[in-house]
């Protein structure tokens, strides 16, 4: 048990100096964020208006910048999730993962190691878009950034998994590039987060609500809406007004959210230990 976790704990952290050692990843986090918060979200702010009318709020609205704020984190997290596979791949390439699979260590905690590290990069990638927060006016109190935290991290958990279940049978660094585009961008836009999820043609309402993203970003937005003055009461409200999900008439809390996002986690780590687990 002691060389498991010791295997998964040296897998953890040679993730993590990847990331921190590599700047240009670093700086390559604010990119997609400067684009949609402050090219993006400013020039379509206008044409969205205040999303909070009608709320009894006293006049105060929720800008368009403010709404797609985290869905911003959660496309940051989303992308640096599912392409932490790429070091799976890269890795094979090498021969480095080869080293690993035939070294003592079970199979499983390899693929568990690479989870968790690209999972704990990911957050910190998503902790990153907060520095723009004051920027574009958001108030969140250190209370709520401690709340968001665990939140960030179980999204980036199970989208971690799932990019390490799909990296862990490719062989080239083209097809899985190719691969993670066709299943990343989707899963973005069909998301809510970007748009609110509200006059939608019913197959996209149907795409939308088995999307997994959808219930990791909307916690985090229901977080962001409270520290913006949103009371507990009218929750139900905005998602009426397709500013949070509903599912079958019911509002999503964000217990809801925390509850589906752990379902498909679990069921992504399994899939990708069982993917290691077949030899080549």
């Amino acid at each position: 048990m002691i060389n498991v976790l010791r295997a998964i704990y040296t897998i953890w952290l040679r993730e993590l100096l990847r990331w921190w050692r590599d700047h240009s990843r670093i700086i390559g986090a604010f990119g997609f964020p400067i684009i949609f918060l402050f090219i993006f979200g400013s020039g379509l702010s206008p044409a969205m208006g205040g999303l909070t009318a009608g709320l009894g709020m006293g006049g105060n609205k929720i800008d368009f910048v403010k709404f797609i704020f985290p869905g911003v984190i959660g496309m940051n997290v989303l992308m640096a999730s599912i392409m932490s596979g790429v070091s799976i791949v890269w890795d094979r390439e090498f021969g480095v993962l080869k080293e690993m699979l035939v070294a003592p260590v079970s199979r499983p905690s390899v693929a568990i190691g690479k989870t968790l590290g690209g999972a704990t990069v990911a957050t910190l990638q998503g902790l990153l878009i907060l520095v723009f927060a004051p920027l574009i006016n958001v108030h969140l109190s250190f209370i709520e950034v401690i709340q968001l935290i665990p939140l960030m991290f179980l999204g980036a958990l199970s989208l971690t998994a799932m990019g390490v279940a799909i990296a862990a049978r490719m062989h080239s660094m083209e097809g899985f590039q190719m691969i993670m585009q066709f299943v990343t961008f989707p899963m973005i836009f069909m998301s809510g987060a970007l748009f609110p999820l509200r006059n939608l043609p019913g197959w996209m309402n149907f795409l939308v609500k088995i999307n997994p993203v959808t219930y990791a970003i909307d916690p985090l937005r229901q977080v962001i809406m409270k520290g913006e003055g949103v009371p507990a009461f009218l929750m139900a409200k905005l998602a009426e007004l397709g500013l949070t999900v509903e599912v079958l008439g019911h509002p999503m809390t964000i217990w809801n959210d925390v509850l589906v996002v752990s379902v498909f986690g679990l069921v992504m780590v399994v899939l990708s230990v069982s993917m290691f687990n077949i030899r080549d």
